[in-house]
């Protein structure tokens, strides 16, 4: 069972009757979705697709998303997922890039029509265009018994990186890869067929598809998607449909948590990341609900370490863990994060410098994380390479000054970049959101001169209303240093 489709039937052999999906008034078993799933991939295969043509979707987290791409690899084709909250120069660049042959698209979402967008600025569609609509179940008509071969070692998808830093590169991964990096998340926090897993984390990225999706295949553990991200939306459902897996980032705990008489009980575990992570809001998490994981993995590689349960909370808020799904790790030039394994990336998309700039001919992934790991073999993320700035001579990682400054009350996010500096070089700017309305500069000088080393106190600061973040939590670090 080393490919996605293959995984499809498994679950159906394996779970019949047990629900496999929750979308609303639309509920599945595995053996409905596994028939879904083989129509949808009848529509493919009927509208032209063949083995290795690429499917382009761009639709938000439904049911639909899940049938129609797990159904375009079940027809032997190459799934190329869209962030939705592109812009249709930017959707249309991704159609373009991977000659793709296919379009299934959300026709209204977020009040956006993203189909139309395309055409009124002239982009070129792919010839198959398959409108959903988020507000509408969708059922294959008949059974189907498409029957494509479909290999290990087949490209299954191309993901785009997260562009934080310029043009995204297309991150290419094999079935194989894609299985077994799912396989390994799932042993790591032993989900099983017992568990109903909230998927909270888009679709098109990694952690909502790769985590998320194939983890469920994986496990028999019911997919439960969500489109907007809503706090007291998601609480609801928590409560109502007894999830006991949801992974997302730091954030979105905090702002469930925050509500008035939440109940988030039926919770078991809790995968987090992408972000700094306090040591508080872990112990708090530990305390309302149950296991707390941190992960660390990337584009092109997934899943490179987690914690395990059992982990105290230091360890979980200060750590990613220890290497998993065969990642081999170890720390390079200017504390640069290695990785290797057989489930780093195939390559980028038609990019072949790029890919040798990423990957050295000892197989190694350069990840442009800073890091260290500890005489227990667990790795914890200094910061990004790109990101340390020099402040009076010395190194400031800002990932440091973050941890700091998400103790400190009132302060309810924050990011802390370099700027130049006529005598220091440069200096800290954090940019910081508040949780009081009467948080001032000084508050926040103050308090990191308590806790900082001098060169580590921002000099500057600038109050905002939220953090601009991609999909996977992260911030985005360059359009603050644009402001």
């Amino acid at each position: 069972m080393d490919t996605i489709p293959a995984a499809v039937e498994d679950a159906a052999r394996r779970f019949g009757d047990a629900e496999a999906l929750v979308d609303g008034p639309v509920r599945m078993s595995w053996r409905e979705l596994h028939e879904q799933v083989l129509g949808a991939a009848e529509v493919f295969v009927d509208g032209g697709i063949k083995p290795g043509d690429r499917v382009a979707i761009c639709a938000p987290n439904t049911h639909h998303w899940v049938l129609m791409a797990l159904g375009a690899l079940t027809a032997g084709a190459t799934l190329v997922p869209v962030n939705t909250r592109f812009t249709a120069t930017e959707t249309a660049d991704i159609l373009d890039r991977t000659h793709a042959k296919a379009l299934v698209v959300a026709d209204e979402f977020l009040g956006r029509d993203r189909l139309a967008e395309l055409r009124a600025g002239g982009h070129t569609v792919p010839e198959l265009v398959l409108p959903i609509s988020p507000d509408q179940p969708w059922r294959a008509l008949e059974k189907s018994t498409v029957d494509v071969a479909v290999s290990p070692d087949d490209v299954s998808d191309i993901l785009f990186t997260a562009g934080t830093t310029g043009r995204s590169k297309g991150a290419m991964s094999a079935h194989r890869q894609v299985v077994d990096v799912a396989r390994a998340w799932a042993e790591r926090g032993e989900v099983t067929a017992e568990d109903r897993y909230l998927v909270i984390n888009p679709f098109f990225h990694s952690f909502g598809y790769k985590a998320g999706i194939v983890v469920c295949l994986l496990t028999g553990a019911t997919i439960v998607p969500q489109a907007v991200y809503d706090a007291a939306q998601a609480a609801r459902l928590v409560r109502d449909e007894r999830i006991s897996v949801m992974p997302g980032a730091p954030t979105i705990f905090q702002t469930m948590l925050d509500l008035p008489d939440v109940n988030l009980k039926s919770l078991r575990l809790a995968v987090t990341g992408a972000a700094v992570v306090p040591v508080a809001l872990v112990e708090r998490m530990q305390a309302e609900f149950g296991t707390v994981l941190t992960a660390y993995g990337m584009t092109e590689a997934v899943v490179a370490t987690m914690c395990t349960p059992g982990d105290d909370a230091r360890t979980v808020a200060t750590t990613c863990g220890r290497p998993a799904a065969g990642f081999e790790l170890r720390i390079g030039a200017k504390d640069e994060i290695l990785l290797r394994g057989p489930n780093v990336m195939l390559g980028y998309l038609d990019d072949p410098e790029a890919t040798g700039r990423a990957v050295d001919a000892a197989g190694w992934l350069h990840t442009g994380d800073v890091g260290r790991v500890d005489e227990r073999g667990y790795l914890t993320i200094t910061d990004r390479l790109k990101d340390m700035y020099i402040c009076g001579g010395f190194n400031v990682y800002p990932a440091e000054v973050e941890q700091a400054l998400a103790r400190m009350p009132g302060v309810a996010d924050s990011a802390v970049v370099g700027v130049p500096d006529d005598r220091l070089g440069e200096v800290g700017r954090a940019f910081v959101v508040r949780r009081e309305p009467g948080l001032s500069t000084e508050d926040v000088v103050g308090y990191c001169k308590g806790v900082l080393a001098n060169y580590k106190v921002p000099r500057q600061v600038e109050f905002l209303d939220e953090l601009p973040r991609n999909a996977a939590g992260k911030v985005l670090k360059f359009q603050l240093r644009e402001r």
